[in-house]
């Protein structure tokens, strides 16, 4: 039976339909002085590694020093852009129920993402969505450059075994990091993960979306399996 469900959080809980691509590209200007002419792949990468590998596409050699200046700007134009994000971007349907019921089942819920933990923080705040996220037991972008390190941290934070923990996400690296410390998934397809390529990874369970509350409820406390 599952205790702590372990969060992504874009395109899993939350979609900023394009917000977020504009706050990097402003983020990333900020800090390297160019425009952004195009960004590296972001699907289940780490925020380090996209900014690593969007800076080598410009030219670019950059170092930890440059990541935090560029996490630092990242977080600044979240927080100056809040009100746009709200208006533009959204919940996806589902997880503001998903996360009242997990809480009513008494499972402890944290977060583990590729965002880095400022703007982690200010994604769910701005939808209504942080109510019940322990983000001390998460792990996030600062804090290593694999998903599967991320997942080992957050299992060592909440002092949690991997039997005890359940994995919710939308992209294959969320699966694989899962599985690479023994923990289950329920896989959503609603990012750019179809259904079939999800269940290709391997994932416990896999859903269209989370508008099932019921559903999702069983298959993190193992009630069910498909």
């Amino acid at each position: 039976m599952a205790r702590l469900v372990l969060w992504d959080i874009d395109h899993t809980l939350i979609d900023t339909r394009g917000v977020g691509r504009e706050l990097s590209a402003a983020a990333f200007q900020k800090t390297t002085g160019q425009p952004l002419r195009e960004q590296a792949r972001i699907d289940g990468i780490t925020e380090p590694v996209i900014f690593r590998e969007t800076a080598k596409l410009h030219g670019l050699t950059t170092g930890r020093a440059d990541f935090e200046r560029f996490a630092d700007a990242l977080t600044e134009e979240h927080l100056r852009r809040a009100a746009d994000l709200r208006e533009r971007g959204h919940a996806l349907p589902g997880a503001a129920a998903a996360l009242n019921a997990l809480n009513s089942a008494d499972v402890r819920q944290t977060v583990v993402s590729g965002n880095v933990r400022p703007v982690a923080e200010i994604k769910l705040w701005v939808f209504g969505l942080d109510r019940h996220v322990l983000w001390d037991l998460g792990a996030y972008g600062e804090d290593d450059d694999t998903r599967s390190e991320l997942v080992r941290l957050s299992l060592q934070r909440a002092d949690a075994s991997p039997s005890e923990a359940v994995l919710i996400g939308d992209t294959p690296a969320d699966v694989e990091g899962a599985h690479a410390n023994g923990v289950r998934v329920i896989a959503v397809a609603s990012g750019r993960s179809d259904e079939a390529a999800l269940r290709d990874t391997g994932a416990e369970a896999v859903l269209a979306d989370l508008r099932d509350t019921e559903l999702l409820v069983k298959f993190v406390l193992g009630d069910i399996e498909r």
